[in-house]
């Protein structure tokens, strides 16, 4: 394994970012707390980081919201806007995997977004904090940021331009010199790589015009398997027993104990490019395209693979939906938030829909997909939905099926994502038992095509 200590850049200027303070303070803090402001330039140092905190009597999740010129973060619980970060362009969210940090694909790489809130452990415990939420000046370059993937307290970054991956321990996003395992792909293209416990590394392969395929490299980086049997080979995702799957054109890949099988469509062009895993569950949710013509399709099937026997199901649904339309819900279900407004909860078990939960009005998919559609997101036991439409997000308790909570926004919500404010599971600093999220972070290319 190469592993570097590699020194955080300085992220553009704060007036070039347009970045401002939060609109609306944690109600917890009071202004002195609050007065070294969350845009401050200078990196904090903990006592510093200390006198801004609040602490709190249990974690406080909250949920970040993009818009255009922006990113807004809420309170998960009460949908209260705690702050909101001006930054321009068309900007993504990944998860960063420490419980409190995210990453923002923007101009010059993965910029770090403290979200406010945090535990620390203490013995067998842990102490919970908050603070304004702040867009650091920790940046990993990257020419074209890509897919961020967390996994087991690593992360894994992926860079479109160069074919560079950056792996580091999660709880060390925003560190000054975190120690990183890096690597390069033969060709810079549209890819993703995951690490997993035993030190190797899933890698994908391919140019800028044809992505292939995918490696499995050991600690060391030398090759233990490899397939060029995925033709258009995208996203992700971890199932139980740490099996991984990779979507293509024609069917998946599915790579356990360091071997690689292929798993073929049920039709000639069956597209699985974007993909919900569960660590409790050995089956994966998957979107299904089978019209290789189509200009946009707009598919009301979806796939769920069956990591164990090595075989894919298709289900069909009342209604349409995009790549930003797919999660798994606590006890691993299956959850699609189609365009009839509605999360259908599949059981992956039996491939069979349990429930569908009406939470927003009916929608269509806009043709460019960098265009604002309703997206879902798990945090916390619950479901958020958006509605750009109308300018919501709506909170949803899949079990009862009621949306508990449904707040107006000042902007037109795009991407979801989020923090717990814990641990998490996997941590390097304190292990405790945690949902794993790939999260839906999506990066399109060309039409529907996500991360």
């Amino acid at each position: 394994m190469t592993l570097t200590a590699r020194k955080r850049t300085r992220a553009r200027g704060l007036a070039s970012l347009g970045l401002v303070l939060p609109l609306v303070a944690l109600a917890a803090c009071s202004s002195g707390d609050a007065e070294p402001g969350a845009g401050s330039s200078a990196a904090q140092t903990p006592a510093e980081e200390q006198a801004q905190a609040t602490e709190a009597a249990t974690y406080t999740p909250r949920i970040a919201i993009t818009y255009d010129g922006g990113i807004q973060v809420l309170d998960a619980g009460s949908l209260e806007q705690v702050g909101d970060i001006e930054l321009e362009g068309f900007n993504r969210i990944n998860g960063a995997g420490d419980g409190r940090h995210l990453l923002v694909s923007t101009t010059g790489g993965f910029q770090v977004l403290d979200g406010g809130a945090w535990a620390e452990p203490h013995g067998d415990h842990a102490h919970y904090y908050t603070a304004d939420p702040r867009l650091t000046d920790t940046m990993f370059e990257a020419t074209t940021p890509g897919h961020a993937v967390v996994h087991d307290g690593r992360t894994a970054l992926f860079d479109d331009g160069t074919g560079q991956v950056t792996v580091l321990d999660s709880t060390a996003v925003d560190d000054a010199e975190p120690e990183v395992r890096e690597h390069t792909t033969p060709v810079a293209h549209h890819g993703v790589a995951v690490e997993l416990t035993d030190g190797s590394l899933i890698v994908s392969e391919g140019t800028a015009d044809a992505r292939t395929g995918l490696k499995v490299l050991d600690e060391n980086d030398r090759e233990i398997a490899a397939s060029d049997e995925c033709p258009g080979i995208h996203g992700e995702a971890v199932a139980a027993d740490e099996v991984v799957l990779a979507g293509c054109e024609d069917g998946v890949l599915i790579v356990k104990d360091q071997k690689i099988t292929k798993v073929d469509s049920p039709d000639a062009y069956g597209r699985i490019g974007n993909q919900a895993g569960s660590e409790t569950s050995p089956v994966v949710l998957g979107d299904y395209k089978s019209d290789p013509d189509a200009e946009l399709e707009r598919p009301t099937r979806v796939s769920l693979t069956d990591t164990t026997t090595g075989t894919i199901t298709l289900v069909d649904l009342p209604s349409s939906y995009t790549f930003r339309s797919l999660a798994r819900g606590e006890h691993g279900e299956g959850l699609v938030l189609g365009t009839d407004g509605k999360i259908h909860v599949i059981d992956p078990r039996t491939a069979k829909i349990t429930k569908s939960v009406p939470v927003i009005d009916a929608w269509e998919e806009p043709a460019e997909w960098q265009q604002p559609r309703p997206a879902i997101f798990m945090l916390d036991g619950s479901a958020y939905v958006t509605d750009p439409a109308h300018r919501t997000v709506s909170a949803v308790d899949i079990e009862s099926g009621e949306v508990w909570s449904t707040v107006q926004l000042d902007v037109v919500p795009n991407e979801i994502n989020g923090i717990s404010g814990d641990v998490e599971g996997g941590s390097t600093e304190h292990a405790e038992s945690g949902e794993h999220s790939e999260e839906e972070h999506e990066h399109a290319e060309g039409e529907g095509d996500a991360h």
